[in-house]
């Protein structure tokens, strides 16, 4: 397609003194949509190209006044952005060779066995020029961006922006602020741009995934313990409160933490002290405490599995973090972020992304969110051989659309914001609609009750589970229950 994604049509510079060529060029390329200005003199070219945007420039390399290889050179020093395609009936492996090394992207022999050969070297130019200039937008936006907002939290979409707001809000305070989102969101990176932007900034920050230890290991990870508290404890030993003493500490995870463990951090979180494990003596801290949850904590507190009152210190301040699929504007910029992260660290010149690479990434559900899409153009850099990335770089889970696409089918009446969409967006978010519709149905059929709607869809009891909790979130992970104890509020 001549105009790509923009809106106006590609220019295209043809510069050749024979007039019948020319003039084919010209007739060949405006049928194809481009915008064409056709010159018999590269004089002229000259002139024109100090005040006229290109974006592919097609040029004879025997001219009388000015020979092709010295009009290269002159378009690449006054529009080095413009894709350059040489041609040429007097073809040697030394002009060829000359031409590439002055920034030439195409070579074509005349006379042209099809003129078609013509166009699609013109399209090809045209797609790298299109790239390239996304690929500057794409580097503008971030540095505006990574300029303006906390580190790491890229994205211009209203959730995001919000979020940003959040953080300018608070960072200043001691206030115990509590993140919350789905696994992947990014929620260290709130708690490390809260600490970053507030007065502990020049103290240390300590990070703690409570749902990875044992109830012991955590409790004196988290306060430490004396000499003799229980097997192994050979000599007395500082915990995280210690070392994070006036910074910050963030504790992710914090839904999983045992019942023991939230009566000891509620004391911190209330009295400013703890006491380590095997010891009676309390030790004073001053600690800011950022906690985050992927989890439901008010039903857990409702279930008895969280304490109300550690609950209500803990949640002060809460940010809530987006899932990916709720701000799926940012992704073309979060995956040229990780995108350059991931080139300059492999030391590999992958420069932009195919727009069929950005299509099947912003038709993503991303069940694992940011982390999940950072992971998939890491592999994508690793595996790609040009500079761009292709749909064949991206996991099969993307490319398959195994999940589907994120925002709401509209209407099949509303003409309007079907013409805004892809076929294969729109057929996938008419999936989406059935899917939702279906399983709700069953729901509501079966009283609520997981088990028997699985067995009138013909699903496993897991799968059906794993589709149902898109749409639900009052549906906890798979725990093996069936029946009665199945059974989820309508």
């Amino acid at each position: 397609m001549a105009d790509g994604t923009d809106t106006k049509p590609v220019r295209v510079l043809v510069v050749d003194d024979e007039p019948t060529l020319l003039r084919a060029l010209q007739a060949l390329l405006e049928q194809q949509g481009y915008s064409v200005v056709a010159l018999d003199s590269p004089i002229v070219a000259t002139q024109r190209l100090a005040h006229e945007d290109f974006d592919v420039a097609l040029l004879d390399i025997k001219m009388p006044q000015l020979s092709g290889l010295e009009l290269l050179s002159a378009v690449k020093h006054r529009r080095p952005e413009v894709e350059v395609i040489m041609m040429t009936g007097h073809a040697t492996v030394e002009t060829a060779l000359s031409a590439v090394r002055s920034g030439a992207y195409d070579y074509l022999t005349k006379p042209f066995e099809d003129v078609e050969l013509v166009a699609r070297a013109v399209a090809k130019a045209a797609e790298r020029k299109m790239l390239f200039d996304r690929n500057r937008r794409l580097e503008t936006q971030l540095r505006e961006k990574e300029g303006a907002a906390p580190e790491g939290l890229v994205g211009n979409s209203a959730p995001i922006r919000e979020v940003v707001r959040m953080i300018e809000a608070v960072a200043y305070s001691a206030t115990t602020v509590l993140v919350t989102g789905e696994s992947g969101t990014g929620k260290e990176l709130v708690a490390r741009a809260l600490h970053a932007r507030s007065p502990r900034r020049a103290q240390p920050f300590v990070a703690l995934n409570c749902g990875a230890l044992t109830e012991t290991l955590l409790e004196s990870e988290l306060f430490g313990h004396v000499k003799g508290a229980f097997t192994g404890a050979q000599r007395d030993q500082k915990g995280l409160f210690d070392a994070a003493d006036g910074g910050t500490i963030f504790l992710d995870e914090i839904g999983d933490i045992p019942m023991a463990t939230q009566v000891r951090l509620l004391r911190v979180l209330q009295e400013g002290e703890l006491k380590r494990v095997g010891s009676a003596d309390s030790v004073r801290v001053d600690v800011r405490v950022v906690a985050a949850t992927h989890r439901d904590l008010p039903r857990l507190v409702k279930a008895g599995r969280f304490r109300e009152d550690l609950f209500y210190r803990l949640n002060v301040i809460n940010i809530p973090l987006p899932p990916l699929r709720d701000r799926v504007d940012d992704v073309p910029l979060l995956a040229h972020h990780f995108l350059r992260r991931y080139a300059e660290r492999l030391g590999k010149r992958v420069r932009t992304l195919s727009p069929e690479t950005v299509e099947l990434l912003c038709g993503y559900r991303w069940p694992g969110n940011v982390r999940e899409l950072e992971n998939a153009i890491e592999r994508a850099v690793v595996l790609c051989r040009s500079e761009a990335v292709s749909a064949s770089d991206l996991p099969p889970a993307v490319t398959g659309r195994t999940a589907p696409l994120v925002r709401e089918a509209p209407a099949s009446g509303d003409e309007a914001v079907w013409l805004t969409m892809s076929y294969a967006a729109a057929k996938e978010q008419a999936l989406r609609r059935f899917e939702k519709g279906y399983v709700e149905t069953l729901m509501r059929h079966c009283d609520s009750n997981i088990s028997a709607a699985a067995r009138k869809a013909g699903m496993d009891r897991s799968n059906f589970k794993r589709v149902l909790r898109k749409y639900r979130t009052d549906v906890e992970p798979d725990t093996g229950e069936t029946d009665e104890a199945d059974r989820v509020a309508g």
